[in-house]
């Protein structure tokens, strides 16, 4: 009896832990699904879920943060025909994006449109110094007239009061500005026009943006259908280059696949781009996937086709054979503006040569962004672009002795977010620990329940065995 009870107990045992062990298998597809869904109906662009908060207004402080380009040698450039030498200044940092969107518009084919404010407050305490510090710069108003464009257009007859106007206005292709004035703008004395490199930002707007909420399909949640009413858009007519591919960068589609890149349309360089992964990192205690900006991205056409269509200026860019520039003036009212990577990152090394100064490194000059893979969510990011003007001269005698075709830096800026403390803390709580909880539990169940299962197994064989022997 007492063997019949014994064997009796180790087969229970056995079947309790083979239980145990298929519960524990169980939760396993169970709580993935669980978690998904939880996942998937908070990453929802909608009233109530977390991600409509962090959507509706930035989470974390964005600082767009500026650095200039000083040049030190203006009188040997335009009397000697110099290469230009420059020394980099900076940063002068603003917070931006503090403005929640407006007009938010919720649509019935699942998409919600807004408009998003621009706006830009001065931190002392992260710059070098005050906005009225003075950088030696291309004079942006001279630069655009006698681009060989206005010299097409304007007549013969006018060349020479052009001349004359450069002359009287005391202007000439360098000028000795504030950091406020360059950015944000100031009255030109020959234009008698606003003039800056972002002038008019505070109060303006960028959209209308509108985007697709992942009600119906999660996949898309954040992805652009239209930016200012159109799905496509009209700079490089070109169907490829005119594009609108991917989010905001914002944030992504969640349970992200680091085999596949991710899309994003920046408005600030008139095209849509992609990031590819390259490494997982520990951001606060939570694991992102690092995204970045591959050296192809401003390649020229002959080493990355798809980049033909942004090919525009065949003199300046030597037979599309130039790297690491695109020139974004059809989407600047016809301003020479080329736009890089900071000082020509994986570009080709004659825009180097051409000015003085630079030093490209990967660590400080390169786009990148910390994504949640879970949730989407960009956790952290760095968005550094160089804002750059060409030397694209008319023969005009004031400026006969300037090298003709010098894309020429004036700053670079590094957008920049990161999440915070508190956040990181609450993203910790409410989502990482419960997912470790959940797999803990999961494990432990099933790791119990296999370990009791072969225990009671193990026993129970060894038990009729013996029986056996002593028979």
């Amino acid at each position: 009896m007492v063997c019949c009870n014994r064997r009796c107990g180790l087969i229970a045992g056995a079947v309790i832990g083979a239980a145990v062990a298929i519960l524990g298998g169980i939760l396993i597809p169970v709580g993935n699904n669980v978690i998904q869904g939880t996942v998937e109906k908070e990453a929802v662009i909608e009233p109530g879920t977390t991600a409509y908060d962090n959507w509706v207004a930035a989470g974390a402080k964005v600082y767009r943060q500026f650095w200039f380009f000083d040049l030190k040698n203006p009188l040997e450039v335009l009397q000697y025909g110099a290469i230009p030498v420059v020394v980099e200044r900076g940063p002068y940092t603003y917070w931006t994006r503090y403005l929640p969107k407006e007009n938010i518009t919720f649509h019935p084919n699942h998409t919600a449109s807004f408009l998003l404010p621009f706006g830009a407050i001065f931190e002392p305490s992260m710059s070098v110094g005050s906005e009225e510090d003075k950088i030696t710069t291309l004079n942006l108003a001279v630069a655009v007239s006698v681009t060989p464009l206005s010299y097409s257009l304007v007549p013969k007859l006018f060349h020479g009061m052009l001349e004359k106007l450069i002359t009287s206005s005391n202007s000439s292709l360098f000028q000795h500005r504030s950091v406020k004035e360059l950015l944000w703008g100031y009255t030109d004395p020959m234009l008698k026009t606003l003039v800056g490199l972002f002038a008019p930002y505070n109060g303006t707007y960028d959209g209308y943006y509108n985007v697709y909420t992942g009600k119906d399909d999660i996949s898309k949640v954040g992805r652009i259908d239209m930016w200012r009413g159109e799905r496509t858009l009209r700079f490089w007519n070109n169907k490829y280059c005119d594009m609108i591919n991917g989010t905001d960068a914002s944030s992504f589609a969640p349970f992200m696949d680091k085999k596949k890149p991710i899309y994003f349309f920046s408005s600030d360089i008139c095209r849509s781009v992609s990031a590819s992964f390259e490494e997982s990192k520990d951001l606060k205690g939570i694991e992102v996937y690092r995204y970045a900006l591959q050296p192809n991205t401003l390649a020229s056409p002959t080493v990355n086709p798809d980049n033909q269509c942004y090919c525009r200026n065949i003199e300046v860019t030597k037979n599309c054979t130039l790297a690491g520039v695109l020139d974004i003036g059809s989407c600047q009212e016809g301003r020479p503006i080329y736009i890089s990577l900071p000082h020509f990152l994986h570009g080709s090394p004659y825009l180097r040569k051409a000015v003085l100064g630079l030093n490209p490194s990967e660590e400080h000059h390169a786009t990148f962004m910390d994504v949640e893979p879970t949730t989407g969510f960009t956790l952290r990011f760095a968005k550094r672009i160089q804002v750059n003007m060409i030397n694209e001269l008319f023969p005009c005698r004031v400026l006969k002795k300037v090298k003709d075709y010098t894309i020429f830096p004036l700053a670079w800026l590094n957008e920049t977010a990161s999440v915070d403390d508190e956040t990181a803390d609450m993203f910790k709580k409410e989502l990482i620990s419960r997912i470790q909880m959940l797999d803990i539990i999961q494990k432990a169940l099933l790791g119990i329940g296999v370990a009791v299962f072969i225990l009671c197994l193990t026993s129970y064989c060894v038990v009729v065995r013996r029986n056996k022997t002593l028979v």
